[in-house]
């Protein structure tokens, strides 16, 4: 398969996580590869969920090897992290869901042992911005990446794609938080999924772009029915056994907006950009 498309890139952008928690028990995630300029530099962070990453006594990256710099389809790098939990960059705000992680350290780390990663990045100038905001309409398509209840295609180490829409208009925050509603498929696994929004021609015309695609936030949570008429958002879990019995899932997914992740790297950045 030849990647000539934003699309199949994007297969590229996402990074399954598998982690052993500190009660034995096993789970996997998504986080996802963006890169920012900052002070006329370029840095890249891998972005995932912050539920991801606490608590959890060893954690890996799977990432696709490269040649030629092409990818190698099913040869698997994985980046083991000492001390996982403590590794991760948390928002300030421990009522955001976010953590990130410079990728080029780690980089490094696996060039050193002879390996090359193959992956593609998402340029934050295509996140969701103020002016963007204001032409969306209040039902949009939308899909996101990533690993739902761990399924994946091993054999070629792709992750799954999925569909859906808005369900809350994103001009709003929803709440009273930048944070939106999707209503799709969100499955556990699924946490920290980049979500993406296609836009019509229109729009494009209006932002003077050829890109065919918007960066709208992250899977953090999905609503479950506990009892009759009682609906609470929990954190997308890394694994089936974290679901209590009866719950149900109501197939919608709550996002957090692309802008929550730009203001937690310049967050960094202020502080540890020269350690990129």
């Amino acid at each position: 398969m030849e990647i000539n498309s934003i699309t199949k890139k994007l297969l590229f952008n996402t990074i399954r996580i598998d982690t052993v928690l500190n009660d034995g028990s096993e789970g996997s995630g998504t986080a996802f590869i963006v890169s920012h300029n900052h002070a006329n530099s370029s840095y890249t962070f891998i972005v995932t969920n912050r539920h991801l990453v606490d608590d959890v006594q060893r954690g890996g990256l799977v990432f696709t090897q490269k040649r030629n710099g092409l990818p190698l389809f099913g040869t698997r790098f994985q980046l083991n992290i000492d001390d996982f939990s403590h590794a991760w960059y948390l928002h300030p705000d421990p009522d955001i869901d976010l953590a990130i992680i410079p990728l080029r350290p780690l980089e490094r780390a696996a060039n050193d042992q002879g390996v090359e990663l193959y992956y593609h990045t998402i340029d934050s100038r295509l996140a969701l911005d103020a002016m963007t905001l204001r032409t969306l309409d209040v039902l949009e398509e939308v899909f996101f990446i990533g690993y739902p209840s761990g399924v994946w295609d091993q054999v070629n180490l792709m992750p799954i794609l999925r569909r859906g829409t808005t369900a809350t208009p994103i001009a709003l925050e929803f709440e009273g938080r930048q944070e939106f509603l999707i209503d799709a498929a969100v499955f556990p696994g699924s946490s920290g999924s980049p979500v993406f929004i296609n836009y019509s021609d229109t729009l494009r015309l209006t932002r003077h772009t050829n890109n065919k695609l918007l960066f709208a936030g992250i899977v953090t949570a999905v609503f479950f029915r506990e009892e009759a008429n009682h609906l609470i958002p929990i954190p997308v879990p890394a694994n089936n056994h974290s679901i209590v019995m009866g719950s149900e899932m109501i197939d919608l997914g709550l996002v957090i907006k692309a802008q929550v992740i730009i203001d937690l790297i310049n967050i960094y950045l202020s502080q540890y950009g020269f350690q990129n």
